[in-house]
């Protein structure tokens, strides 16, 4: 531990962490009260958006298949119906909150790194500062991925399925709004997996050689991941989710640091180079 955390006892550092949460908790909340007051552009434009045919994925996805010289995308456009009488009041402030959750991320990371940083060694500070930046923007690149591409498919497959015309779907408001919120964050925190890797290879707990050998295995647990989190079960929504996650996967792998050439050294060879360094001490003992 760095000189200038040692000299702090635990209450002074449970102090520091409350500032921590504290300043976060106000920049939240100030945003929160800005974005409040934005409902038509949050909701209108950002939010609801996918339930129809003019949403941009599927407007790519239709010029996509005419490349291909495809049927273009059926139109479709979801209707969302409220139940209960205070459900959309409360559902604006919780999408209040969780956007300023995603909008401040970025000092919210900030704020845990001011808090590590005095616990660090010097050579320990430029390294997680730099994965403390890179999560940020890991972050950010898995709520976009969520928000156009996971989400989108999800609710285009489960928005217009049914098991009879007799049973026309009726989704309120709560339930879509729900669904959107759990999958982009989901995705958000899915894609710190290459920040996770380079740091717990620096800290030697796994290696670029452990990741490759259990990349079959991954791949397994990669899809039944994905398959959780699109619950629609369509092998195409399935392909989209799965392919970036795999490919955040790769990308640990390049950032993670190999093993020590100590350790990574085959047993064969050891043992070869074990018997050479015994055939001289032999050699002279016969003599």
């Amino acid at each position: 531990m760095a000189a200038d955390s040692e000299d702090k006892t635990f209450w002074e550092h449970i102090d520091d962490l409350r500032k921590v949460f504290f300043r976060s908790a106000i920049v939240l909340f100030v945003l929160m009260i800005a974005i409040f007051f934005l409902k038509g552009f949050i909701f209108d434009t950002l939010l609801l958006a996918p339930l129809s045919s003019d949403f941009i994925l599927y407007r790519g996805l239709d010029k996509l298949l005419a490349l291909m010289g495809l049927n273009p995308l059926a139109d479709f456009e979801i209707k969302m119906i409220n139940v209960e009488m205070a459900a959309q009041f409360f559902t604006h402030i919780r999408v209040s909150f969780y956007v300023a959750l995603v909008v401040a991320m970025p000092v919210v990371f900030y704020e845990l790194w001011t808090f590590i940083r005095p616990a660090l060694y010097e050579n320990e500070k430029h390294a997680i500062q730099k994965s403390f930046g890179f999560a940020a923007l890991q972050f950010y690149l898995g709520v976009v991925t969520g928000y156009l591409l996971v989400f989108p498919l999800t609710i285009r497959f489960l928005g217009t399925y049914q098991v009879s015309e007799l049973v026309p779907n009726q989704i309120s408001l709560n339930s879509y709004i729900s669904m959107l919120i759990g999958l982009v964050l989901v995705m958000g925190i899915v894609f710190e997996m290459p920040i996770l890797a380079a740091l717990l290879s620096r800290f030697g707990i796994i290696n670029k050689q452990w990741l490759k050998k259990y990349r079959k295995h991954a791949v397994v647990i990669l899809v039944t991941l994905a398959a959780v989190i699109t619950p629609s079960g369509d092998p195409i929504t399935l392909f989209f989710v799965s392919v970036p996650l795999y490919a955040l996967y790769e990308v640990s792998i390049a950032v993670a640091k190999p093993a020590d050439k100590e350790t990574d050294e085959p047993e064969e060879e050891k043992g070869e180079d074990e018997e050479n360094s015994d055939e001289p001490q032999e050699a002279e003992i016969v003599e």
